[in-house]
């Protein structure tokens, strides 16, 4: 009882505003922060904001805080740092300034390296022996001399010098010339090389995965290929887990096996939902995936989308080929209704095509057989009799060949990152096709983030097509300008030449740049403002189109979401805003 009545007796006076305990402000000047936090951080005074102190312990904590300021600013290079300051009473509280004064930062006037010649040549080991090197000259910065360390000793065990270690890391401070000297050597061993590479947990032949190795055994062991080859299986759409662990623990004699840890997915995937999107009006979308049929890896592929302006069914059958680049074939077939405010097109198109990776890149070459009928000229709303609109049907059989890449630190959102993807279409002349043609386009894609919270994002487009009889062609083949990936302002597909009644019919080339710049309030939130030029044209001059306008970006539980409305420039044709919406990565 009596320590129940203790406990109330003392909680009583903590409530009693008279009896609130004394504690110290702490007011630091003469620097700005990092400095400034760590002075604050450094001195023992700053640990008594919210907590009693009594006036002899103010004094004595106040006499130290001269020699602490001194301690706290050395990483900063600051060695002849002191304060200055006063002590004051208010009431029960005490207030404390310290005026800082830094000195004069030292300097690293020297750094001597000491490294393997083999490992010096290698490139990552080299730009981490830079970030050292460029230390001299700068102030000493102990966070930073030892991240560039440490990032030398970590590419040193990244690039397979698993054994090696640090023999020499020592600074030397002339205090009275204020300069600074590195002394840094590692002794780097053996450069260990891939032994035996385990697959444990998969569903295929042995073999198979073989295709994804990035590496060959005896291959110089690099984290940044076992990197790659998680990257890739986690790619391949076959596993819900990867892990690849390299059995250092266990290396020996220069060599190290890699162990890769996997769990099946789910074989088979149904998908369907709702979607908008400007292009295509509201529409249901789904389908069925296998992501193997069988143990050699075969994938089956099925979709549907009915919207508003596009019916379209398509199928698609991979078979993957042996070898470490990712060959495969591919089958397929897509019967595709489309609608625009300038053609519509009732199309079915056959697909056979050879896909792998070529220095980096994406290549795909094959055969493409195109037929049907389409409307150019024409609006969703208007009888087939309009006058100017034209009438057409062919069969296409072409060649096509592609080369695509695309690089980003993070494809959820991309700060530094860029794509390119350059296609080619071409007939054996007139050989089972109602017309020649030969076409190229290029695309390409630029984002830096900039000023922490914003990003600029250029974009831009080129195509031309060389044939023999233009009507012959479908729409999907010829060039238009407008939509959310082309010029907003203007809807899908709704600028190009025009026939002699004024109709929209296409164009044989393309021009289009565009340039955003967004910035985000939250990390989830933001605005962008766009202008977009370009057009799709006959002949060599081009009458540029420019749209510009403002947008919304959410980063969505699935995927960014882009709602922008733009309008036209200075076209006397064209009036009010047009709304786009995307959803989908930036790349």
């Amino acid at each position: 009882m009596r320590r129940i009545r203790r406990r109330h007796i003392l909680l009583l006076l903590l409530l009693i505003p008279g009896l609130s305990h004394a504690g110290v402000q702490l007011i630091v000047d003469g620097v700005d922060d990092p400095l400034k936090a760590a002075v604050i951080a450094g001195v023992s005074l700053s640990q008594y904001a919210n907590r009693d102190v009594s006036e002899a312990q103010v004094h004595r904590l106040y006499e130290k805080a001269d020699a602490q300021v001194a301690t706290a600013l050395q990483p900063y290079g600051y060695y002849d740092a002191h304060a200055t300051g006063k002590l004051e009473q208010s009431g029960k509280d005490w207030k404390v300034t310290l005026h800082v004064v830094p000195g004069d930062p030292v300097n690293v006037t020297s750094v001597d390296i000491k490294l393997d010649a083999s490992a010096a040549k290698l490139a990552p080991i080299r730009s981490a022996r830079r970030a050292i090197d460029k230390l001299k000259g700068e102030r000493l910065d102990d966070a930073a001399y030892d991240s560039a360390r440490d990032g030398l000793s970590g590419a040193l065990t990244a690039n397979g010098y698993l054994d090696a270690r640090m023999t020499v890391h020592r600074v030397e401070v002339n205090r009275s010339e204020h300069s600074a000297t590195i002394h840094l050597a590692w002794e780097v061993g053996r450069r260990y090389r891939y032994g035996h590479i385990h697959f444990e947990g998969s569903q295929f032949q042995e073999g198979f995965l073989d295709r994804y190795v990035p590496f060959k055994p005896d291959d110089y062991f690099d984290q940044a290929q076992l990197l790659k080859l998680q990257q890739t299986l986690s790619g391949a759409d076959y596993f819900s887990v990867v892990n690849v662990v390299p059995q250092i623990d266990t290396a020996k004699n220069g060599i190290v096996d890699v162990d890769v840890e996997l769990s099946p997915a789910k074989r088979t995937i149904y998908t369907a939902g709702l979607f908008v999107g400007t292009d295509t009006g509201i529409g249901v979308r789904g389908g069925v995936e296998q992501r193997w049929v069988n143990k050699y890896g075969h994938k089956w592929k099925n979709d549907v989308v009915l919207a508003q302006r596009l019916k379209m069914v398509s199928t698609q059958y991979t078979i993957p080929l042996p070898g470490d680049n990712q060959r495969s074939l591919n089958f397929g077939a897509t019967y595709r209704d489309s609608d625009t405010v300038t053609s519509q097109s009732r199309t079915l198109e056959l697909i056979a095509n050879e896909s792998e990776l070529w220095h980096d890149w994406v290549r795909t070459v094959g055969v493409h057989a195109l037929t049907g009928t389409f409307d150019v000229g024409k609006t969703p709303d208007e009888p087939e009799s309009t006058p100017g609109v034209e009438h057409g049907s062919s069969t296409l059989v072409y060649a096509e060949g592609s080369l695509a890449r695309k690089q980003a630190d993070n494809f959820d959102f991309v700060r530094r990152g860029w794509s390119v993807s350059i296609d080619a279409k071409s007939t054996a002349g007139d050989l089972l096709s109602s017309a020649s043609f030969s076409q190229i386009t290029v695309d390409g894609k630029w984002i830096r983030a900039f000023w922490r919270n914003n990003r600029l994002i250029l974009r831009g487009t080129i195509g031309h097509t060389w044939t023999d009889d233009f009507d012959a062609l479908p729409p999907q083949l010829r060039f238009f300008a407008g939509g959310d990936q082309s010029i907003r302002g203007y809807p899908f597909q709704a600028i190009g030449p025009e026939n002699s009644f004024g109709r929209v019919i296409g164009g044989h080339n393309l021009a289009i740049a565009s340039a955003t710049v967004e910035h985000y309030f939250t990390p989830r939130w933001g605005i962008a403002t766009f202008v977009d030029a370009g057009n799709a044209f006959d002949g060599t001059s081009v009458q540029a189109k420019i749209g510009t306008g403002v947008g919304v970006r959410w980063r969505s539980p699935v995927g960014m979401i882009r709602l922008d409305v733009g309008t036209p420039i200075n076209d006397a044709q064209r009036h009010g805003v047009e709304l786009h919406l995307v959803i989908g990565p930036d790349l």
